[in-house]
């Protein structure tokens, strides 16, 4: 979704601290990490639903957040809206003997999930749209749901250079659990059709989109001329 999370090309924030050399800085991050991976374990919910419900945090509670605190907030809000907490034990810290008892993972199960991986590649149900060299543009949505297109290539024109296969496309995943494929490209954005022409040069950004987020440079100039074609006789009433 178009949200506070989505802070890729955004100005204000200073560069990335890469300082922190350890997984986890204080203690309780290390078992906010392992209770999201124990609960996801329980096969409530995805991968793609666990970000889209990290992304709806309150745009100011985000930013003021650190990375374990979304990750504690994703949590939380999938526990409730899943039946297996209440807004009222989460705050109280007390267990409503109504609550319903899910039994954990075993060890065993656990070491055939981790081993297993989290695989995405599907059959391809439809021929792929674009081929490599292809130009194509970002479609310039104001997405409400979750989704993998960062905002600063969003309306903007890339060249396709390569083709991943079909994937779960994320944004229906995230929505519906339905695992749908969808053609995944690497698509090069040259740094001044992204930053203008101050851009330092050879300084190329790749990102990997899905099919639904593109479409054909000749399509968008298409619809451009449509939007902005004169009106002619005839093409009005009244």
């Amino acid at each position: 979704m178009n949200g506070a999370h989505d802070l890729g090309g955004k100005h204000g924030f200073g560069t990335i601290d890469s300082s922190q050399q350890e997984n986890f800085k204080h203690t309780w991050e290390e078992k906010v990490f392992s209770l999201t991976l124990a609960c996801g374990m329980l096969g409530r919910w995805n991968l793609d639903q666990s970000r889209f419900a990290r992304e709806r945090a309150e745009p100011a509670e985000y930013l003021a957040g650190s990375y374990y605190e979304h990750w504690l907030h994703g949590l939380e809000t999938l526990l409730v809206e899943n039946g297996l907490v209440s807004d009222e034990e989460l705050q109280s810290g007390i267990v409503d003997s109504r609550s319903v008892v899910v039994e954990a993972a075993s060890p065993e199960r656990i070491d055939e999930v981790l081993s297993s991986g989290g695989p995405t590649l599907m059959e391809e149900v439809a021929p792929a749209r674009f081929s490599i060299g292809d130009k194509v543009v970002v479609n310039a949505d104001n997405q409400q749901q979750h989704t993998r297109a960062p905002a600063y290539v969003k309306g903007k024109v890339g060249e396709v250079v390569s083709h991943h296969g079909s994937h779960i496309y994320a944004d229906e995943h995230a929505l519906s659990g339905n695992k749908s494929a969808a053609h995944l490209y690497g698509v090069r954005f040259e740094p001044q059709s992204l930053w203008g022409e101050s851009a330092a040069e050879r300084c190329p950004v790749y990102v990997d989109l899905f099919e639904p987020y593109l479409q054909s440079l000749q399509q968008h100039i298409a619809a451009l001329e449509l939007l902005v074609r004169p009106v002619e006789a005839g093409d009005h009433h009244g």
